[in-house]
């Protein structure tokens, strides 16, 4: 039922375009997923991320192979697809980046979607809350230490 509604409500064919831009190799994957292996762009920051029932990396197919726990949370990601009909994810996940990112530093600690997928399952750390004048001191730090180049 999921990948039926993933892909009426867009969410897995705009992964699919997503993934052409990307130059990925598509394969299936369990429970209704598919692979989107050898993602070339550079964004998002991730070892995957999730499109509807697509789940896209720059890895090949052997890295989910040898990580379930991974692929559980990403398909924890494709329930929310579900469950908010498409592609009103991008715009709700965006503004889960940017709370998580005000509160903590770091774009997923305290995301709604990354919380409820399982931060530990997605590789992520969990970060204290601190006062946004701390979080944007270390942003333009991290600014200013970075490497000056062409």
């Amino acid at each position: 039922m999921k990948l039926v509604v993933n892909v009426v409500n867009l969410s897995t064919p705009a992964g699919v375009i997503v993934g052409l831009i990307g130059r990925a190799k598509f394969s299936r994957g369990p429970r209704g997923l598919f692979y989107a292996t050898g993602y070339k762009l550079n964004f998002p920051v991730a070892s995957a991320f999730t499109i509807g029932n697509l789940i896209l990396s720059k890895h090949d197919r052997e890295y989910f192979d040898a990580r379930p726990v991974l692929v559980q949370h990403e398909e924890r990601h494709s329930w929310q697809y579900f469950c908010l009909l498409g592609l009103p994810m991008f715009p709700l996940y965006v503004l889960g980046v940017v709370w998580s990112w005000c509160r903590t530093g770091c774009p997923a600690s305290r995301n709604p979607f990354e919380r409820l997928a399982g931060l530990d399952d997605g590789n992520y750390t969990e970060y204290p809350v601190q006062p946004l004048g701390q979080t944007v001191s270390q942003a333009f730090s991290a600014l200013r230490s970075r490497p000056k180049g062409p």
